[in-house]
């Protein structure tokens, strides 16, 4: 079995809980509008939000756009017309606070970091992923954070990659793993950059895309049988 030196993380649905973190923050920022937030504004809200982050990811939109015209395109459609970026100022201050784990990720990460060199790899804004992570304790673990927002690109973009690699010193693609939930954006970029990947999928989606990760696993723990840690 190849030997792996170095392993990329994603964070949001990989090591923290992200659905979780978004329910309670727009729970509370429909509060703080006087709006009782449903399923189905919710389920709207998802739609729009992973339609823009779908466009930055192929390079269409910038990340300013993503996180300034969500809730002014959401709440517009719900009759208020509202200042898309102190709804996100809002929104941020919320989801901050969310670093709720994912199962088995802290306990996986304590261990793997007595035998790896270990990095995060995440889209996103670099001020709320530093917190959550911090909160969660999960922080100090890591080597560094490479956030999407600090490095001018993001996966799945092979130049996001190239910068990361050209601050870890001794890397090498061929003894790297990416581990990430997203097809689309941390299969896909590994694969672009060059890596073997690791698709986190718990709940058993079907792979409909032409994206084929190296493994596959359900369970973090599975990944101990990749690693074969000895």
């Amino acid at each position: 079995m190849k030997k792996y030196k170095t392993l990329l993380f994603d964070v949001d649905d990989t090591l923290l809980d992200f659905a979780a973190a978004e329910a309670l923050a727009l729970e509370m920022l429909f509060k703080s509008r006087n709006i009782s937030i449903t399923s189905a504004i919710e389920n709207h809200y998802k739609k729009i939000n992973q339609g823009l982050w779908k466009s930055f990811e192929e390079g269409k939109i910038g990340r300013d756009e993503v996180v300034n015209t969500r809730f002014s395109l959401l709440f517009k459609e719900y009759g208020q017309i509202v200042d898309g970026v102190l709804m996100e100022k809002y929104y941020r201050s919320f989801l901050e606070e969310g670093h709720q784990l994912i199962n088995g990720a802290f306990e996986l990460i304590s261990e793997l970091q007595n035998h790896f060199d270990l990095y995060i790899v995440t889209n996103g804004v670099s001020r709320t992923q530093d917190k959550r992570l911090r909160d969660s304790g999960l922080h100090p673990l890591f080597k560094e954070i490479f956030v999407s927002e600090d490095t001018g690109f993001q996966k799945p973009m092979k130049e996001f990659f190239d910068y990361v690699f050209a601050r870890i010193p001794e890397s090498s693609e061929d003894q790297t793993l990416i581990i990430g939930d997203s097809l689309s954006s941390d299969i896909k970029g590994g694969q672009l950059a060059g890596l073997d990947t690791c698709w986190f999928n718990p709940q058993g989606k079907p792979n409909n895309s032409r994206i084929n990760p190296t493994y596959e696993i359900r369970n973090l723990n599975e990944l101990f049988q990749i690693l074969i840690m000895e």
